[in-house]
């Protein structure tokens, strides 16, 4: 057993994953065997991930507010606190918050077994991102 009292420093999501603000606290990523990594995720109002790309697939569970998801050819749905999304392997999608409302989920994913946890696309088009 291992306990962890500290952890890295928050960090803003890149502009390149990401729109809008973003910070990202990893919570575990435990050494090898494990391929586990766990981050909180919090979403300013109308902010989210470009589309991406798992090779595991991902779990998201909320935490607090409302937000969108959208896999690649459905609709966006919104989801919000206790909710848990399962995204298959493999699956482009896209997460956030809704349009005037923060959004906190956690994130867990596994590593494939070159370290690779997600594999990134364009950002979500002013069209895909319901505003309403």
């Amino acid at each position: 057993m291992h306990i962890t009292r500290t952890r890295p420093e928050s960090q803003a999501g890149p502009a390149a994953n990401f729109t809008g603000v973003v910070w990202l606290d990893e919570i575990a990523a435990p050494p090898p065997p494990s391929r586990l990594r766990m981050f909180n995720v919090r979403f300013a109002p109308g902010a989210h991930t470009a589309w991406h790309r798992h090779p595991h697939g991902q779990v998201l569970h909320v935490l607090e507010g409302e937000g969108l998801v959208q896999r690649k050819g459905g609709e966006a749905e919104t989801i919000r606190a206790g909710d848990t999304i399962w995204i298959e392997p493999d699956e482009w999608h896209w997460h956030g918050a809704a349009p005037r409302t923060f959004m906190t989920h956690l994130a867990v994913v596994e590593a494939a077994d070159d370290g690779t946890t997600t594999h990134w696309d364009a950002h979500v088009g002013a069209d895909e991102y319901p505003v309403a």
